[in-house]
């Protein structure tokens, strides 16, 4: 049986970092009166919003290419990724929270941490078919 701690473990903050944005809209929709189902009203709710779709989407692409890295080349370095990738995508929602204009880093970061974590994944899945 393989231990995967370290893609394991990020998977679980990856949870939590999900748990906490979907609390900020939650408490956004609250203080900003922005009744549901309305996704539209106040621009700090907005933001908030914003943030959790991101995040959803940026997360679509993350944990699969995480976990096919972790399998196929290493459960060290898709633990490693995930740290920066969970920083870089802490570092987006503060900023976009903050102001829009200054996501742009933390974005860039995210997603070349996917890109990488899914060309080591295409590479380790070719290798393993090429063996047989």
């Amino acid at each position: 049986m393989h231990n995967y701690l370290y893609a394991s473990l990020i998977t679980l903050l990856t949870v939590v970092l999900m748990f906490g944005i979907t609390f900020n809209v939650g408490r956004a929709r609250g203080k900003y009166q922005v009744k549901a189902p309305a996704i539209s009203g106040h621009e700090l709710f907005e933001r908030a919003y914003r943030i959790q779709l991101n995040t959803i989407e940026n997360v679509l692409m993350f944990l699969p290419a995480l976990w096919l890295y972790a399998i196929f080349i290493g459960d060290k370095g898709a633990g490693d990724s995930g740290v920066i990738w969970l920083i870089a995508r802490v570092w987006y929602a503060i900023a976009y929270q903050v102001n829009p204009a200054k996501r742009g880093l933390g974005f860039l970061i995210s997603i070349i941490v996917i890109a990488g974590l899914w060309l080591g994944a295409a590479y380790g899945i070719f290798n393993a078919y090429a063996r047989g």
